[in-house]
């Protein structure tokens, strides 16, 4: 029963993730919004653990949540000939991008190290 409740509190974050991004006009995607509602609900130990039960289930069958994306790829190769260049190319860019941008905010926020002693 614990896995339906982490299952049900999931959903919840996610419906009100939508729900609020959809009333509020908000200008970011619902599934972050949704996210971050999660986080907060697992401040309170109760949710915690059905939560994290919930999520190992899910993880269990990850490579199952990929099989919809390569049938549309599939479905879809005559467009990823004509820009599968480009995009591969704006995959590489922007993964270099967030390595990049990553380790400036972890050089930012990590304390310096103290100079060795001569």
């Amino acid at each position: 029963m614990t896995l339906l409740h982490g299952l049900a509190i999931l959903l919840l974050c996610q419906s009100a993730g939508e729900a609020l991004v959809r009333l509020l006009h908000l200008p970011l995607p619902s599934p972050v919004l949704g996210l971050l509602l999660l986080m907060a609900a697992l401040a309170w130990p109760r949710l915690r653990a059905p939560a994290g039960q919930a999520a190992d289930a899910l993880l269990q069958h990850l490579s199952l949540l990929f099989v919809p994306v390569g049938v549309g790829v599939m479905t879809h190769l005559a467009l990823l000939s004509q820009h599968g260049l480009r995009m591969a190319l704006a995959l590489l860019l922007s993964t270099w991008l967030g390595l990049a941008v990553t380790g400036w905010v972890l050089d930012a926020l990590l304390p310096a190290e103290p100079a060795p002693a001569p």
